[in-house]
């Protein structure tokens, strides 16, 4: 967060060349913010900002927070989610007091936003967005910063446990259905797929997300 105070200002000829100082965040006022879309999280404990001689205001609170997302899972595992991170500070009002923005575009974010994303997990970060509007609330407007960030889902292994035995036992299926196999041979080996498919939709019960309210094209197959 970075803001500025006009009353925090200095010459620093008058004080040992001394431009900036190291102070406690409750020394002077700090904007309050607020995640709308946060569930639970963990602090930082870093409780200090940088103050300059001009009276700008520097404070870095690194923390990690658990976001809900609504989940889109039609396409799975082929999907693309979007999940928005919406900061907000609702005590002040944005049209007299506080409107928040962006010192980064949305390219320079990105870029930075990769360097620190896990490229060997089952997600692939491929965009961002900021969009920053006002709030209409019954107290006010209020203003708003919303970052889209968008992952796509990595599919190589759900296709090599899933997909292919799954097309695999059908293929079989079809094979055998119209075979020269006798009729006991062909009851056989559809009981063997039948139960094959059983186990295939319970590992796929355990693999498919939940929490969407379209189920995936897999799954209602």
């Amino acid at each position: 967060q970075e803001w500025k105070n006009t009353l925090a200002t200095w010459d620093p000829r008058d004080f040992c060349n001394i431009s900036k100082v190291i102070l406690p965040m409750d020394t002077y006022w700090s904007p309050p913010i607020f995640i709308l879309e946060r569930v639970n999280g963990q602090n930082s404990n870093l409780e200090s900002m940088v103050v300059m001689h001009n009276g700008s205001f520097d404070s870095t609170q690194p923390f990690q927070v658990t976001l809900t997302c609504s989940l889109r899972i039609l396409k799975f595992p082929f999907d693309t989610q979007t999940c928005n991170l919406s900061i907000a500070s609702f005590p002040y009002p944005a049209v007299t007091d506080l409107v928040m923005k962006t010192r980064r575009t949305s390219a320079e974010m990105m870029k930075d936003s990769q360097s620190y994303f896990l490229t060997d997990g089952e997600w692939q970060f491929t965009n961002l967005s900021i969009t920053e509007y006002i709030e209409e609330l019954d107290e006010g407007e209020f203003s708003v910063v919303t970052y889209a960030i968008s992952i796509k889902r990595r599919p190589t292994l759900y296709i090599l446990n899933l997909i292919l035995p799954t097309c695999a036992l059908y293929l079989l299926d079809m094979a055998v259905l119209f075979g020269p196999s006798s009729l006991e041979e062909k009851i056989n080996f559809q009981i063997a797929v039948i139960l094959g498919s059983s186990m295939l939709a319970v590992i796929l019960n355990d693999i498919l997300p939940t929490s969407s309210n379209k189920p995936p094209i897999i799954g209602t197959h």
